[in-house]
């Protein structure tokens, strides 16, 4: 499964699909990256007159690419067209150090801590172009199967 098919796959869209390149993929994890367009939704009102990217969206960032990506390409041999798995957070944990501001380009990297019982957990770092970390934690999902 090539990187290409592997963002395809993800259950998200515009204006909430915030992983733009994928790297690299192993089955330990994933790296890919996402640049914040200035006329995203959520800097109108975050915050007046200063727009930062909120952190539940910087958190978000953090998921798809590093958590969502790895399922799928974890899950590869699973996949069919009328069998798609779905991830769903079960705990975030994030530590924020910097922001990031609207037309930041970041990249987000994610190392594997465990996958049983159809639970994914990643420690996850975000970074900015001048790769200075910006945020980083643990998070985690299930997978569920809907036919």
């Amino acid at each position: 499964m090539t990187t290409k098919e592997i963002l395809n796959l993800l259950p998200y869209s515009p204006p909430f699909l915030f992983a733009d390149e994928l790297h690299e993929i192993t089955e330990n994890g994933a790296k890919g990256s996402y640049t914040y367009k200035p006329d995203e939704y959520f800097y109108q009102g975050h915050f007046k007159d200063f727009p930062v990217t909120p952190g539940v969206i910087l958190t978000e960032t953090m998921a798809q690419i590093g958590v969502v990506c790895l399922g799928v390409y974890l899950l590869k041999d699973k996949i069919t067209a009328s069998e798609m798995p779905e991830i769903a957070f079960t705990s975030v944990e994030v530590d924020f150090l910097a922001p990031v501001f609207p037309g930041e380009k970041v990249t987000v990297t994610s190392q594997k801590q465990y996958f049983r019982f159809n639970k994914l957990k990643c420690e996850v770092e975000m970074r900015n172009s001048v790769d200075k970390i910006v945020c980083s934690g643990t998070i985690s999902g299930v997978i569920k199967y809907n036919k």
